[in-house]
């Protein structure tokens, strides 16, 4: 059979977006626009970004029977993506939600749901498919054991790995061994070098600061956690990779953020549909960050990714 070019093992959320003036504080009450219900989660989102790049897409994971899951089957397959292992577990599909400020920042609480059954049994039906990507996508918004058998299975059959280690929290070493690249924002690079003793070791900045500033030293601490590669995102300073070959920074365009809900996602999508076709590391963020530009200028998280047709070619 041929090769899946991306397969995404990871959650599916239905957002339940509410814009406000300001984030309420401790105790405080404030009053949001109308609630909008958007096809979300972390591995959905990466699934559907790369399913409108022209991607051969598989994905992994659960939802619950009711609206909201098929609101999220209906969205993965809309985006061209193959839903075969999509399973319907006894639990409510999850649901995140998601407050938007008039800066386009968002804050968003997630509620598993249905996303905490995945599990070592969805891995072993799906044993071919994952043995068959170029690219698989994993998150931490699913169980990171279930995540770290299913690398396992890539990438003993030479297939490539990549970790987006969002929400930040632990992982076992076997899955961050086989990342390739680990994908993280600022905040998350610090947590994770905070809590890796040879990353923490090293001299990093651990510490919070301007935006994008430590950035090359964040990556080049996190490579010592084991990791193949290693990509922090900066927001609207674009990212920075680091591998062998050393440490490059990627601008991003400059852009009118609308809403910044699924960025990361839509960036980790294209990248993983770019590696999947063979670019280097370097070639493939620099198409992922003018993916994750245009996300942010329309509202949503899957509802606002391009189309290949509407990513122009980089300088």
């Amino acid at each position: 059979m041929d090769s899946n070019d991306v397969v995404v093992l990871g959650s599916a959320n239905a957002d339940l977006v509410i814009t406000v003036d300001r984030r309420p504080g401790a105790g405080e009450t404030v009053l949001g626009g109308e609630v909008r219900v958007l096809a979300g989660g972390k591995g959905a989102n990466q699934a559907v970004a790369a399913g409108r790049l022209g991607a051969r897409v598989s994905f992994i994971g659960c939802v619950g029977d009711d609206d909201h899951g098929r609101l999220l089957r209906e969205s993965l397959q809309d985006a061209g993506v193959d839903v075969t292992w999509l399973r319907v577990g006894d639990r409510p599909t999850g649901t995140a939600v998601v407050l938007i400020t008039p800066d386009g920042d968002n804050s968003i609480v997630v509620s598993p749901g249905a996303n905490a059954r995945l599990s070592g049994r969805d891995i072993e039906a799906a044993r071919d498919v994952l043995g068959r990507a170029r690219v698989l996508v994993l998150q931490r918004e699913t169980d990171p054991v279930v995540s770290a058998d299913a690398a396992a299975i890539t990438d003993a059959a030479g297939g490539r790995v990549v970790l987006s280690l969002a929400p930040s929290g632990p992982v076992p070493q076997r899955l961050l061994a086989t990342a390739d690249p680990l994908l993280v924002n600022e905040q998350e690079a610090r947590d994770l070098i905070a809590a890796h003793p040879r990353a923490s070791s090293s001299g990093a900045i651990c510490s919070g600061g301007e935006t994008g500033s430590g950035g090359s030293e964040l990556a080049n601490a996190l490579r010592r956690t084991g990791a193949r590669s290693v990509v922090v995102t900066l927001g609207a300073a674009g990212a920075v990779a680091a591998d062998s070959r050393g440490v490059v920074r990627v601008a991003s365009p400059v852009v009118d953020a609308v809403d910044t809900t699924g960025a990361g996602d839509a960036l980790a999508g294209a990248l993983a549909h770019r590696l999947a076709a063979g670019d280097d590391l370097t070639t493939a963020l620099r198409f992922a960050v003018r993916v994750a530009a245009i996300s942010v200028t329309r509202p949503g998280a899957q509802q606002s990714y391009p189309v290949a047709a509407e990513i122009e070619p980089s300088n």
